[in-house]
């Protein structure tokens, strides 16, 4: 692969600049006479904290005396009293003119088309597929000896609403979703809270320091995940803090051919949709830019949410070695209605996420990431003034890696790694912390005999404390369709500043929630043995045992019979409060089978399912988290074609969490694809079930039956 010329990087520069145009064209509106809508929230003025207002300008407009849309049944769910008037630039949330968009593209297909012609898309064969999540190099999924699940997000995408779809396929991740689309979700895996789950995007960090329930602000639009991979137990050994029962890693990849894909959807409960995105491809340069845009005037009041998210992913060859440069911008205001409590609260977060990896050779690669992370909320959304809070974190995340091998069969890697964050809230104040940490692993492999894995990682953190976390895996082809496979892994998670420092009073009967500075770092043992028996090419049976163990616990406890006096926790407050504590003897034991089996007509059928026991040494106090695991899950899901060249997906999950009922939600979703467009069906909740995934403090309900039909266009550059 030679380097870059002229040439490249002007026919690059053009694609990037058009597609930037056409992302600009189609989401902003910046000059002040079309500024006509302003984020969702009631109208009054927002009291600003002082020391950040000098350098916020994105917290919501709120007035109460000048009304301009008098009509009670228009904006409902985003401004319950009426559309507001704005003389500044804002957020483009709603549609905007069809002129201006038509101009848009009419300049990005004149960029597009000067731009040399590459073939027409054809459907790939299927091809073995390759993980980098678990492992310290990529590996053929069938050769990693841990328990690792890949979703390819790029078959048939029109069949899927959001990467939440995805995660849904498998029983052992509990995605606790407050908004669908993954507006604002909780990842659990194997039973273990949500805090205990690494979220990742192309190896970068993402878990908000703040709290973990923003892991899931996936700064980039879903035409850039090429896949998702999921690893199943603790991996704190390669990748640190918070992989205490597993890692989620988002793989963004260069796109294959040079295109333009718009999109555009609407359906009921006021949803409208679009996406759009534009990619030139060569063996020397490529890039992406694009977006997606979600909103929904919500199916109850004060469940209303707009999401916006840009991205680019630049990538270039020179003698170093392939440079990846990433870039993520994400908006996303909701109505908060149950979320933290019984109030009626509204939130809006915004994420910038930037990344950089660069090999220095075939042996030594440096990454460097910065991830920004706002969050605005208010309790009462008609009431801003009772109690809200505004939060600012940072991080910063550098590493060097590098590989040696020993001989034929065995590479040793080892890196340093670094790490700064901090925030700057009016409810926790300000902190930061430095942390970094040494690891090394050995890895063996025979293909198709036997594997071995054996790391060691030290991280330090503040007051001289530290963490080793070791791990070991094994695996062993008993024949060439039969493996075994083992693992002892170790994982450790620092405390969040909302666990360490947040307060919020007591109101009416609901308790306040208090931190607790002297909370130490969480830590399990996690221990696996595993089956894989690949009968056929059309049938893969996969079997999986595994117990954690886990050490000083962090949750939120309310004690009945001897509560904490809120008074306690900041002077003069009433009532009574949850605590942040640490706990032991928390155990999980559990199963996890499998069979997937591919069928004639491109068809493939999975069967799963997950069976989870926990013991719980506390079962006199109230938590928040800890005992609203899924002790049973099960998914059926199908994928194929169907007559009149249809592609269609359906599944069925059945859920009963600990000390609750069942239940069973039930998606289907078709598409047909013609020469330059793909119209698509997608019904969510087909049976109209009633059901929370979120059940503490209070049922968080979940939508009814959903419809959502649209349609994607996409021109593919031809060849010279």
């Amino acid at each position: 692969m030679r380097p870059l010329d002229g040439s490249d990087l002007f026919q690059g520069f053009r694609l990037v600049a058009s597609g930037w145009l056409l992302v600009a064209g189609f989401v902003w509106r910046t000059h002040p006479a079309t500024s006509r809508h302003l984020p969702p929230h009631p109208a009054t003025e927002v009291k600003k904290n002082k020391k950040l207002s000098a350098r916020r300008s994105s917290l919501p407009w709120i007035r109460k005396e000048k009304v301009t849309n008098q009509n009670p049944g228009v904006g409902r769910g985003a401004y319950p009293h009426g559309e507001p008037q704005a003389d500044f630039p804002v957020l483009c949330y709603h549609s905007c003119t069809v002129s201006r968009i038509v101009r848009v593209l009419l300049i990005s297909f004149l960029l597009f088309a000067a731009v040399p012609s590459f073939p027409q898309n054809t459907i790939p064969p299927q091809q073995e597929t390759v993980v980098v999540t678990g492992v310290p190099e990529p590996v053929p999924l069938e050769e990693v000896d841990r328990a690792v699940t890949a979703f390819d997000l790029r078959q048939s995408p029109e069949l899927y609403r959001s990467w939440a779809d995805f995660l849904e396929l498998d029983p052992s991740l509990d995605l606790q979703q407050r908004a669908p689309n993954g507006v604002l979700s909780d990842l659990s895996i194997r039973g273990a809270t949500f805090d205990k789950t690494l979220v990742m995007v192309n190896g970068f960090r993402i878990n908000d320091v703040q709290t973990g329930h923003f892991n899931l602000d996936i700064p980039l639009p879903l035409a850039f995940i090429q896949r998702i991979e999921v690893l199943r137990g603790a991996g704190s050994t390669l990748y640190g803090s918070d992989a205490v029962a597993g890692a989620v890693n988002f793989v963004a990849a260069p796109p294959a051919l040079s295109e333009v894909r718009l999109g555009t959807a609407v359906g009921n409960f006021g949803t409208n949709e679009q996406d759009g995105s534009l990619s030139y491809a060569s063996p020397r340069f490529s890039e992406q830019a694009g977006f997606s845009r979600d909103f929904s005037t919500g199916f109850m009041p004060d469940r209303d949410y707009r999401r916006l998210v840009l991205g680019s992913d630049t990538r270039f060859t020179s003698k170093l070695g392939v440079t990846s440069i990433l870039l993520g911008l994400s908006d996303n205001p909701y109505g908060a209605q149950n979320f933290y409590g019984p109030y009626p609260s509204w939130e809006r977060t915004k994420g910038w996420f930037a990344a950089l990896q660069q090999p220095l050779g075939n042996k030594t690669e440096i990454d460097l990431g910065y991830r920004r992370h706002t969050d605005d909320f208010v309790l009462f959304r008609d009431q801003p003034d009772f109690y809200q809070n505004n939060h600012i974190d940072q991080n910063w995340q550098a590493a060097v890696r590098r590989n040696q091998p020993l001989w034929q069969n065995a590479k040793l890697f080892f890196g340093v790694e670094g790490y700064h964050d901090s925030i700057d809230s009016s409810n926790l104040g300000v902190h930061a912390r430095n942390h970094g940490a040494l690891y090394v692993d050995l890895d063996v492999r025979a293909w198709r005999r036997f594997s071995f894995s054996a790391g060691l990682r030290e991280e330090l953190y503040g007051n001289y404390r530290s963490d080793v976390s070791p791990t070991a895996s094994a695996g062993v082809w008993l024949s060439p369709t039969l493996k075994l496979r083992a693992s002892a892994t170790h994982g450790f998670r620092l405390p969040s500043y909302t666990e360490l420092y947040y307060f919020q009073p007591a109101v009416g009967n609901s308790p306040g929630i208090a931190g607790n500075p002297g909370l130490a770092a969480e830590s399990a043992w996690n221990f696996e043995g595993g089956i894989d028996w690949h009968a056929t090419s059309r049938l893969l049976t996969t079997a999986t045992v595994f117990y954690r163990r886990e050490h000083n616990d962090i949750d939120y406890v309310f004690n009945p019979a001897n509560p904490f006096p809120c008074d306690l926790f900041q002077p003069g407050s009433s009532g009574n409060c949850y605590q942040a504590l640490n706990f032991d003897q928390l155990n999980f034991t559990g199963a996890e089978a499998a069979i997937k089996i591919r069928l004639a007509g491109e068809q493939e059928v999975q069967l799963a399912y997950t069976g989870i026991h926990g013991s719980q040494a506390f079962t006199t106090l109230q938590t928040r988290y800890l005992a609203s695991y899924p002790a049973n899950n099960a998914v059926v899901a199908w994928q194929g074609r169907l007559p009149g060249k249809i592609l269609g997906r359906t599944r069925l999950g059945v859920t009963q969490r600990h000390a609750l009922d069942p239940y069973a939600v039930w998606d289907i979703s078709a598409m047909r694809r013609f020469s330059y467009f793909a119209p698509y069906l997608q019904l969510a909740n087909v049976t109209n079930t009633s059901y929370a995934e979120i059940q503490n403090p209070v049922p968080v309900l979940m939508p009814g039956r959903s419809v959502v039909a649209g349609v994607e266009f996409v021109l593919t550059a031809k060849a010279k």
